[in-house]
């Protein structure tokens, strides 16, 4: 069997396995305010044509003048994914038809890109971690955007978007499964959000992924693939492999053969259609372009953004695991967006004290997370403040509450105190934690007295237990301390 064949992640077709073989091609618009060549504005969501410059609309005598910063997100994005910078690219001209291309070609790079092999690791699942080989990065312009549902007669052409810098990172041909891919896509987004290169807001366009897809028997050659192309949502990459595996695998089990061609993925019908017969780079009439010299700056340039890149994902969660103790699930949690992972730090560093780490992340990733989910918002998003969760903390720390008491403090400042004081809260309104053993003795023997017959039971099955502490926990309206409460029940019923 070929080495690289992960049996788990064979799919089964009704004569045999098959294994799924998947390359990506993100486009992630560059974080910049003005267009690769052009000083035109890359504002989102204005009216159609407004961030249009005369280079934008390709106008006669308009020559292409490159942006630095462009340059330098694509170098910081290069260096984020572990990958060779290359000191000296070239832009060339691809040149192909489309009617919001005013050029009639688009300005990218081919065979000498900014940035050459790299590396990501991805975390498929808590017991799954692969490897993703980056093959290249380049720099392109984008396209405009065709509208066809603004009139029954006409098209029209909007080229806000025409000209805007584009990083087309490619994979290696690494991923083996949907799942793979959809947690590389997650990786990479992440990424070039922590790097503050691409807002990584594929709702607005700002990535969008070409997916390649092929099948073959396990240890056979490479099969013929299928580029799905623009994919906009993590979900439908997921929903579009699939789709276009399972189209794959009925075709060649029917006696046919794979075209290989560019598809659309229909989200409503769950599947995937032909666009066009894919085309080969040298359809495109590759050449370097003549008004733009090739692209050259020094190790010394690279090196100086290199020292003001941010602390990245792997890092921070592997310090949040050595510096705080937290599990990898959590750390991972966390770090997986830098906002969220900044409030954890302000939440358990609030104050200058160095609260129990652990649970201010189950407080995080459990009923904050929950509520900003319920929100539709992200946890930095909502009104709930990392001060107010580290008071939570203290307060379950010290004794004060129980952490049932706590999901009430919450739902207080969820719904009616949204800038309470967590602590005040508790005092304002009674929701101390009894720890007074004799009170808590007393409800315990009244309890026992009321129920002889489930006391006998709990002596013979000691899993009866925790009828016992709910119907405590009830009687002193969910105040009592559960440790004690439990120590006092084994005491008394001789567990």
């Amino acid at each position: 069997m070929n080495p690289r064949v992960k049996p788990g992640k064979l799919v089964k077709g009704a004569t045999g396995d098959f294994e799924v073989v998947i390359g990506m091609e993100v486009h992630a618009q560059v974080v910049s305010r003005s267009k690769l060549f052009s000083g035109a504005s890359t504002e989102f969501g204005k009216e159609p044509n407004v961030n249009v410059s005369l280079v934008d609309a390709a106008m006669p005598g308009m020559l292409p003048v490159i942006n630095e910063e462009c340059v330098a997100q694509a170098v910081r994005t290069g260096l984020g994914l572990k990958a060779k910078i290359n000191l000296r690219s070239v832009f060339d001209r691809k040149n192909y038809f489309y009617p919001d291309l005013p050029q009639g070609y688009q300005i990218s790079q081919y065979k000498s890109p900014i940035v050459g092999e790299g590396t990501v690791t991805v975390d498929v699942s808590p017991e799954e971690q692969i490897e993703v080989g980056i093959e290249r990065l380049h720099l392109e312009q984008d396209a405009g955007k065709s509208l066809h549902d603004q009139s029954a007669t006409d098209s029209f052409v909007d080229l806000n978007r025409s000209g805007i810098a584009l990083m087309e990172i490619v994979s290696k041909p690494d991923l083996r499964s949907a799942a793979e891919a959809k947690a590389y896509v997650t990786k990479l987004r992440t990424i070039l959000r922590y790097l503050g290169t691409c807002d990584g807001n594929m709702e607005q366009g700002s990535l969008r992924a070409d997916v390649n897809v092929s099948v073959r028997r396990p240890g056979e050659p490479l099969g013929t693939r299928c580029e799905i192309k623009n994919v906009n949502s993590i979900r439908f990459i997921g929903q579009a492999i699939e789709a276009e595996v399972h189209r794959q695998i009925g075709i060649i089990e029917d006696g046919g053969t794979i075209d290989q061609e560019t598809r659309l993925f229909d989200p409503g019908r769950g599947e995937t259609r032909s666009m066009r017969s894919k085309e080969e780079a040298h359809d495109y009439r590759y050449f370097p372009d003549p008004d733009l010299l090739p692209l050259e700056f020094d190790q010394a340039y690279v090196d100086a953004l290199a020292g003001y890149l941010p602390e990245l994902p792997d890092a921070k969660m592997a310090r949040f695991m050595r510096d705080y103790g937290l599990p990898p699930y959590d750390a991972g949690v966390l770090a997986a967006d830098k906002e969220t992972a900044d409030y954890f730090e302000a939440a358990v560093k609030h104050g200058g004290s160095n609260r129990d780490a652990k649970l201010v992340a189950n407080w995080i990733n459990g009923d904050v997370a929950a509520f900003a989910n319920s929100q539709g918002l992200s946890i930095p998003q909502t009104h709930i403040k990392p001060s107010q969760v580290a008071e939570i903390a203290d307060l379950i720390s010290e004794g004060t509450i129980s952490g049932k008491i706590a999901k009430g403090v919450l739902a207080i400042i969820m719904t009616e105190d949204k800038d309470g004081s967590p602590r005040a809260i508790v005092e304002a309104r009674g929701m101390t934690q009894v720890t007074d053993q004799g009170a808590i003795a007393a409800a315990v023997d009244a309890i026992i007295a009321a129920n002889p017959g489930k006391a006998a039971q709990a002596q013979a099955k000691p899993s009866m237990l925790g009828w016992f502490v709910g119907q405590v926990m009830k009687e002193s309206g969910g105040k009592a301390n559960p440790q004690t409460v439990n120590e006092l029940l084994k005491a008394k019923l001789g567990l």
